[in-house]
């Protein structure tokens, strides 16, 4: 057999798609990269093929960076593959490239408040087929059972060079948390697209299948994915907390927060961007409803993390807000560009995160919520995106072409299944994440 490595992209439709080369030809393809096609960014995640504006012309390289090398060895087989950029044939970053959207959202962070940003992906997944355990939300005869996938998976994810915290098993029937520890940067994104692989392979070389698909039955509960995210000056130290900021939280980290609360309601159709995604966003269900800011309230959307530290150097390191209203139908590299942009707004306009809420929204009239600044999130896919092209602030951190494009896409998805009823639709979404 001749060895080959995988060069990936995390593409717009949340998938990872790429080309492979032999192993041998490494050094040449970390500068020259493999061909790709622009009209490749309008595969859906049904692998329909939305309006494009290149037809079939065109070339592009999808160059692989040898910092995000995964060889993941599963006895007989090793799967070997590397994230990479789109660039163009002049090697310029292509407008649609999602890893090249965050290193600019990075960029803008840096230039306009001088911190670089530490974040990690927290992730739920479920495995497919049914099972006979009941009463097993959280429960270590849940963990038992899949104890083999468990630890294969954190030694993946260690041998990847990341860094494990937890696994547990989750409330939902076959559904399992992972943790890592957070990187710097865009090797966060990178971090959480190749754990999303190492679950899907460790589970496919145990004999069994994963999926991140946001909601599998609609009837119980979904698959989230959270952002925690702080904030380092250029000599390394922690930014995020102040004693006396209100919960917590430095006069930068209040305005992020405010600026992704402001946002929130356009950059949703990035971060939660499957139609079921929206099941799974509704009141009491410990996901994300409204534009809220919680002190460890899991129904915000964006929530103020509690620290366990006791020493304020400690303390310090460990503080961080977490983004609440994604889902792995997402590129993370997208979905955290989407957010690095509006908390960057927010601190460009001088905003002041509101106060935390305390109290049900959902019992709240419309009247109310809008006195206080809330609103009810977009509660479908094609709404969200409404909100995104509608709102010109938002468009105007992306390239000129990116959101009509990243429209027309989603507007294939939503046709792919316009025609299922829900249960279908929740069954075509676990087939393809």
């Amino acid at each position: 057999m001749m060895p080959l490595i995988f060069a990936a992209t995390s593409d717009i439709a949340g998938k990872v798609r790429g080309k492979a080369f032999p192993a041998d030809d490494i050094e040449k393809r970390l500068t020259r990269g493999v061909g790709w096609t622009p009209t490749n960014v309008q595969i859906n995640c049904f692998d329909g093929i939305a309006e494009s504006p290149f037809g079939a012309l065109g070339d592009l390289l999808l160059i692989p960076d040898a910092r995000t090398e995964v060889k993941a060895d599963f006895g007989e087989t090793i799967e070997h593959f590397m994230l990479g950029d789109i660039v163009t044939l002049e090697g310029e970053p292509w407008d649609f490239c999602t890893r090249s959207l965050l290193k600019s959202a990075l960029e803008r962070l840096e230039r306009v408040a001088g911190v670089r940003l530490l974040a990690a992906f927290e992730h739920e997944f479920q495995i497919k087929g049914e099972t006979e355990l009941v009463g097993e939300g959280y429960g270590r005869n849940g963990f038992e059972a899949r104890r083999a996938l468990c630890e294969t998976l954190m030694g993946q994810i260690s041998a990847a060079g990341l860094k494990p915290d937890s696994i547990m098993k989750e409330y939902g029937q076959n559904q399992y948390e992972v943790v890592i520890g957070p990187e710097e940067g865009v090797k966060a994104a990178d971090a959480a697209v190749i754990v999303r692989e190492l679950t899907r392979s460790t589970a496919r070389h145990l004999g069994e299948a994963a999926t991140y698909t946001p909601i599998r039955d609609p009837a119980s509960v979904g698959n989230g994915v959270h952002i925690h995210m702080s904030f380092l000056d250029k000599d390394g130290q922690p930014v995020t907390y102040d004693a006396e900021g209100p919960c917590g939280m430095s006069s930068l980290t209040s305005a992020f927060a405010a600026g992704v609360l402001k946002y929130l309601d356009s950059i949703l159709a990035l971060t939660a961007p499957s139609v079921i995604s929206y099941l799974r966003l509704t009141p009491h269900r410990w996901s994300a409803a409204y534009n809220n800011l919680g002190f460890r309230d899991r129904e915000a959307s964006l929530r103020v993390c509690p620290v366990t530290a006791k020493d304020p150097d400690s303390v310090a390191r460990q503080f961080n807000i977490e983004y609440r209203a994604a889902d792995a139908a997402a590129s993370p590299h997208l979905a955290l560009a989407a957010v690095v942009h509006a908390g960057v707004q927010g601190i460009e306009e001088g905003l002041t995160a509101p106060a935390p809420t305390e109290e049900d929204l959902s019992l709240l009239s419309p009247k109310a919520l809008e006195e206080r600044g809330f609103v009810r999130l977009p509660e479908t896919l094609r709404s969200a995106l409404e909100h995104l092209d509608g709102n010109a602030t938002v468009s105007g951190w992306f390239p000129d072409k990116f959101v009509p494009l990243y429209k027309a896409h989603k507007t294939s998805e939503i046709g792919h299944v316009a025609d299922l009823d829900v249960q279908a639709q929740c069954t075509a979404y676990e087939q393809t994440y």
